[in-house]
């Protein structure tokens, strides 16, 4: 197939040609600089006269969901401990972060934090924080019946980590376009007074922040990722760096060429605003935990929040990770160490958005591929389906569980085997929740998270107002 040179497609054929041959793709995946495409000019669906961020904190590997919210009734630990073998935690190691929620669970259930979330206790009892029981991929509302007699769709993949992953972030296997984040930033976009700053990931490429026209831009702990060559002298000349520039960034006739020159051009202009926003943001006296890689990357979203006039933001959705979550072994030993560095890492970025005075405009939550079996292997647990997830921010309707309590069996009522929960929540609705907070429009959830108008409950009442 030949392209010409000559001919100047319309800006919207353009697009289709580049979605169409994968350049979007390709720039996402090859470039961390990437940027939007598409955000030259497209009108945005919302638009916003405040400011609100959202911060997915990914759990990379299948977290643990016994061992990070454990059942703590004498009835319930009994059973969970039974189970677990040698993998329950102890119950009197429990007792300093039992959850005592405003509306107690039905049946005398309790919860407890692993002991390494204790950081998290102040946020929950002053009603900034809830525990969502039970949430994972579905399609649609499941019970074990259906799933049992595969009567009603279901995730592809089960237990698969890159296609459940992929679930969480984009409601679509691996190989999915766009997230549900970036779908998010779609609707937003414009409204920025730069929409390359509307989704922003700290932890590298990831499905979750990109959309159908947003590309996400990304960093690193330390703040933008220069262009080398130009941001210091090529082979110690600035005038080889400047004649670099031209080159990167000169308007081709091209179409390829051309769009390769604007994305080159905002990159290098983005790296530049966020290096002069971050230098004139106040500095932040809150304190993160050292050699905690989790940690690091809220304490550049903190700062990146406190740059927000700056980088003219009104709307941001921004993804961190941590990733040594695929326990099947060494669980005992690695997961208290996780959940150390989960706890301690949020913790501290709460209390950056409390010094900021924007604790009510930004909410972090959980996520992970998939929570995992209650039964023990004998060193760790297998891939599982539903798991536990948290919420933490001055908006959230805390001090408070979100479902119910599921029974702690193996292959009871709430499971499909192994204790592998058979989610009661589903992510959608998860996200639906965020979603209408962050200023979504009910007509336009539909967009962002597809599954959701297979729900009855679209919204699980564990955000304020939007």
């Amino acid at each position: 197939m030949k392209h010409h040179a000559n001919i100047a497609p319309d800006s919207a054929s353009r697009r289709a040609f580049l979605k169409r041959s994968g350049a979007l793709s390709i720039a996402a995946a090859a470039t961390p600089w990437a940027m939007s495409l598409a955000a030259m000019g497209e009108a945005a669906a919302q638009s916003a006269n405040d400011y609100k961020a959202l911060v997915c904190v990914f759990l990379f590997g299948g977290n643990d969901h016994a061992n990070t919210l454990v059942p703590y009734d004498q009835a319930s630990y009994n059973a969970y401990s039974a189970l677990r073998s040698n993998l329950a935690i102890d119950r009197a190691s429990l007792a300093s972060t039992l959850l005592n929620p405003t509306n107690p669970l039905a049946g005398g259930r309790q919860y407890a934090m692993a002991p390494g979330l204790a950081p998290l206790m102040p946020m929950f009892e002053a009603g900034k924080m809830a525990a969502l029981l039970n949430v994972g991929t579905l399609v649609q509302p499941t019970t074990k019946a259906q799933y049992t007699s595969r009567s009603v769709p279901l995730p592809p993949k089960l237990f698969s980590h890159n296609d459940q992953q992929s679930f969480w972030q984009a409601s679509s296997p691996e190989g999915a376009q766009s997230g549900w984040g970036g779908r998010m930033g779609d609707l937003f976009a414009s409204g920025n007074g730069n929409s390359t700053f509307t989704c922003i990931s700290v932890s590298g490429n990831t499905v979750y922040l990109s959309g159908n026209n947003a590309v996400q831009y990304q960093v690193t702990p330390n703040g933008s990722v220069p262009v080398q060559g130009i941001k210091s002298p090529l082979f110690g000349s600035a005038a080889c760096s400047t004649a670099l520039q031209n080159l990167m960034t000169a308007p081709r006739a091209h179409v390829f060429e051309s769009e390769h020159a604007r994305v080159s051009k905002r990159a290098i202009d983005a790296s530049d605003q966020v290096t002069a926003g971050l230098a004139g943001a106040p500095a932040l006296r809150t304190t993160f935990p050292s050699g905690n890689s989790l940690a690091s990357q809220l304490a550049m979203v903190a700062k990146l929040i406190s740059a927000r006039n700056a980088l003219g933001a009104k709307r941001q959705v921004f993804f961190v990770s941590l990733g040594g979550f695929d326990t099947h072994d060494r669980l005992v030993q690695d997961h208290p160490g996780l959940m150390a560095q989960v706890g301690s890492a949020m913790a501290a970025f709460y209390n950056a958005t409390v010094e900021m005075g924007v604790a009510n405009q930004v909410t972090a939550f959980t996520a992970s591929d998939f929570g995992r079996t209650l039964v023990s292997n004998g060193s760790g647990s297998d891939h599982g389906w539903g798991g536990m997830q948290f919420v933490v921010g001055g908006s959230v309707l805390g001090k408070s569980f979100v479902g119910n309590a599921p029974e702690v069996a193996n292959n009871g009522a709430n499971d499909v085997g192994q204790g592998r929960l058979l989610p009661e929540l589903s992510v959608d609705q998860f996200g639906g929740t965020l979603a209408n907070w962050f200023g979504v429009s009910a007509a336009d959830q539909a967009l962002v998270l597809p599954n959701l108008a297979n729900y009855s409950t679209r919204n699980l009442g564990f955000m304020g107002p939007a």
